[in-house]
């Protein structure tokens, strides 16, 4: 593929080389992209807030490479911050009207890792209210949409995140991921989005999702992602429930490729998720792209308790949190749907709750085995395409499980690594994506796969024409 001229357009790794070579400055690559945000994002409409620091900090970073003396991996690269995460000096939002506009004191831990390395956060990205819903809209910053299609949605939670990804809005974008949060809009916005070993990347506060949520990378290529994670996935003493730190560059054996590997075709999770002909063909797509550079494909079944009924508790007892901590006053500032899955699923007690949890522990054993002679999992990402961007959301405990995110829950569950690659684009022109998984803790097997994916299906780089419909220069189309 030809590399782009247009810094906006270039992958983290591509500005890195031009900044060693002094070829590029981190301020031009930082006025490319916001260039770029001041002509699409009123329509995309990714933002939360900007940074208006952003140009003094990519001067910084300009004066470092000049000196020879790079702060970290990422010094000078562009990146932004989903609105659920604390960023030091802006509020955190989290896409809701009954929320605090207090700015936070201090940085989760995802952001700090950036900008430990250097990243220039040039804003914090919209999210769908709480992260509690595929579609891209929150009651605070209204709709998000895609920039491949202004008429369909980026998805979810992780919405301005995806959205600014396709836009080419910078090449590094935090995401988060309780039940597929970063991989439904990696899936709709033809990214890679890494939702990593529960762990991995230390998360303070902890949010509703503790228990299943995880922030992750989201970028146009697997070895950003890789690198991206390499700055994250840093021990923080604030959550009591990080791994050991485990210093290292995730690019190391990226392209070992998958020659030998057992890759298991999965299509249940204790239930049949749909998928529509498109996702099916992807799939297929996939699959023989696996078996052509090396792997054993085969299909099978992990045997695993319905996904479904453990995850609608996790989500309930969650919704219902939110609904009870917030004052009774401001609760009618809340997207309605939070309080009708409160209603209709927050209410069990202790015993049915931890018996959910016992629920879920089976279902990481039957993983954990079913590992045992597999690989690598592959399975579809999402039922459909990104679907129309002002859909009301109706029935949210059913569009759940049937619309939204029936093929990405299970691994939060799970707790492994699981990463959403395209494949594709269908014949309307829309990305679509599988899912590769590994077990847990083998986030670097996930990558490997991942990384072979996208080299043998050579998607091309989407970019915007003047109406904001997405025109790639070719396509590699699933049927």
């Amino acid at each position: 593929m030809t590399q782009p001229t247009d810094p906006a357009l270039m992958t983290a790794e591509q500005l890195l080389a031009l900044y060693a070579r002094r070829a590029l400055s981190p301020v031009e690559a930082l006025r490319a992209v916001t260039e770029r945000v001041a002509r699409y994002n009123p329509w995309v409409n990714a933002f939360a807030a900007m940074n208006p620091r952003a140009l003094q900090q990519a001067g910084e970073s300009e004066a470092r490479w000049m000196a020879g003396r790079p702060l970290g991996l990422l010094d000078g690269v562009p990146a932004t911050v989903k609105d659920l995460l604390n960023m030091a000096g802006f509020p955190t939002r989290r896409g809701s009207r009954a929320t605090d506009a207090t700015p936070a004191t201090e940085d989760a831990p995802a952001v700090l890792g950036l900008k430990r390395e250097g990243a220039v956060i040039i804003g914090k990205t919209t999210t769908t209210e709480f992260g509690w819903k595929t579609p891209g809209d929150c009651p605070l910053h209204g709709v998000t949409r895609n920039p491949w299609n202004p008429q369909r949605t980026p998805g979810g939670s992780s919405s301005g995140a995806g959205a600014a990804g396709a836009a080419c809005f910078g090449p590094l974008h935090i995401g988060t991921d309780a039940g597929g949060s970063i991989r439904i809009p990696a899936a709709y916005c033809g990214l890679v989005g890494m939702k990593p070993s529960y762990g991995r990347i230390p998360q303070w506060p902890h949010g509703a999702f503790s228990a299943v949520a995880c922030a992750g990378p989201m970028t146009r290529t697997v070895t950003d992602a890789a690198l991206m994670f390499s700055a994250m996935a840093r021990f923080d003493l604030r959550d009591p429930v990080c791994l050991p730190d485990e210093k290292r560059d995730w690019r190391c054996g990226l392209d070992d490729g998958v020659k030998g590997l057992r890759v298991a075709i999965v299509r249940s999770f204790g239930f049949q998720p749909p998928l529509d002909l498109e996702g099916e063909a992807a799939l297929r797509v996939a699959a023989t792209l696996l078996m052509e550079a090396g792997a054993t494909v085969e299909e099978a079944d992990p045997e695993m308790p319905d996904a479904r009924a453990i995850f609608s508790r996790v989500w309930g007892v969650a919704m219902a949190r939110l609904w009870d901590q917030t004052p009774e006053d401001r609760r009618d500032l809340l997207d309605p749907g939070i309080g009708d899955v409160a209603r209709q699923m927050g209410g069990m007690g202790a015993a049915d709750f931890l018996g959910a949890d016992m629920l879920r522990l089976q279902a990481a054993h039957a993983m954990a085995r079913f590992h045992q002679r597999y690989d690598l999992v592959l399975t579809a990402c999402t039922p459909t395409a990104a679907f129309d961007a002002d859909t009301p959301t109706l029935k949210p405990a059913e569009a759940l499980w049937r619309d939204w995110a029936p093929w990405t829950f299970a691994f939060n569950l799970t707790r492994q690594p699981a990463i959403a690659v395209p494949v594709g684009l269908d014949e309307s022109g829309m990305p679509r994506a599988v899912q590769v998984a590994a077990a847990l803790y083998r986030d670097d097997l996930a990558l490997r796969a991942a990384r072979a994916l996208e080299r043998a299906a050579s998607l091309p780089l989407a970019n915007p024409d003047e109406t904001g419909q997405m025109q790639p220069p070719g396509r590699h189309t699933v049927n």
